[in-house]
């Protein structure tokens, strides 16, 4: 429960003294001139305290965004190579400008100001950031944020998700002419490796990635059916694609 002492100096000037005791809490004063400020104080630290949020905002009062960037390499990326290859830069940004501040003061804003400069910033190769680049140093940043608010309990809310990303330009769709087609198989044909031409008429049979059609075995291949399952997918499920004509004549021609 709060408590406010009335306080007078020898000149007569008052002060308020409040006193905040609640069970699993360290003890929280404060000091203000009006008793109407002090009131206010009071109710709404408690409200933090029986709400949880108290907890939190201490903990961010703790660590900064150093602590932050280092557990989650440590024991979220340390599982994921690719990710930590990715993050590792885009991190290093963040770590090297506001690593040192403590999680308390990684506001919106502050990121907002720092995508800005990332924006207008030129790289080694003399050219600006694109904007799709830029939105990934966010990104790195909200996986940190993220998980040390809903995991670790640092902080209440992630400040990244309030801040407004770049509009990128839509991707450019690119299909081989019939020419280039022909040229590609021609060079594969007469390619060193004996299961490159095959390989490349299954992708484009199919529409499979290239770990999908590498990572393909002879259990994967159904050739009376004509049917191949792909078990090295991106969601981790098989899944199953028809095939016919040239694609099941080459394999067929591959497995004598």
């Amino acid at each position: 429960m709060a408590q406010i002492r009335e306080r007078v100096t020898k000149s007569g000037k008052k002060s308020y003294l409040v006193r905040i005791r609640i069970k699993g809490f360290d003890e929280v004063t404060a000091t203000f001139s009006r008793k109407t400020d002090a009131t206010r104080w009071a109710q709404e630290e408690e409200v933090k305290m029986r709400s949880g949020r108290y907890l939190k905002v201490a903990e961010a009062s703790k660590h900064t965004l150093s602590d932050a960037i280092r557990r989650y390499c440590d024991q979220i990326l340390i599982y994921n190579e690719k990710t930590l290859e990715n993050y590792r830069h885009h991190l290093g940004f963040w770590r090297e400008r506001i690593g040192n501040k403590l999680l308390s003061e990684v506001t919106t804003p502050l990121i907002a100001q720092l995508r800005d400069e990332l924006k207008s910033e030129v790289t080694v190769r003399g050219k600006l950031r694109s904007l799709s680049t830029v939105n990934r140093y966010l990104a790195a940043l909200s996986a940190v944020l993220s998980t040390a608010s809903n995991e670790w309990q640092w902080i209440e809310l992630n400040p990244v998700r309030k801040v407004k990303k770049f509009t990128e330009p839509k991707g450019r769709v690119r299909f081989l002419s019939d020419d280039e087609r022909e040229s590609l198989l021609d060079a594969c044909r007469n390619s060193d490796s004996r299961g490159l031409y095959l390989a490349v008429i299954i992708a484009l049979s199919t529409g499979a990635r290239r770990m999908e059609v590498w990572g393909l075995k002879w259990s994967d291949v159904d050739l009376k059916k004509g049917i191949l399952y792909f078990k090295d997918t991106k969601n981790k499920e098989t899944r199953s694609v028809p095939i016919e004509g040239v694609t099941l004549e080459l394999l067929r021609d591959f497995s004598r």
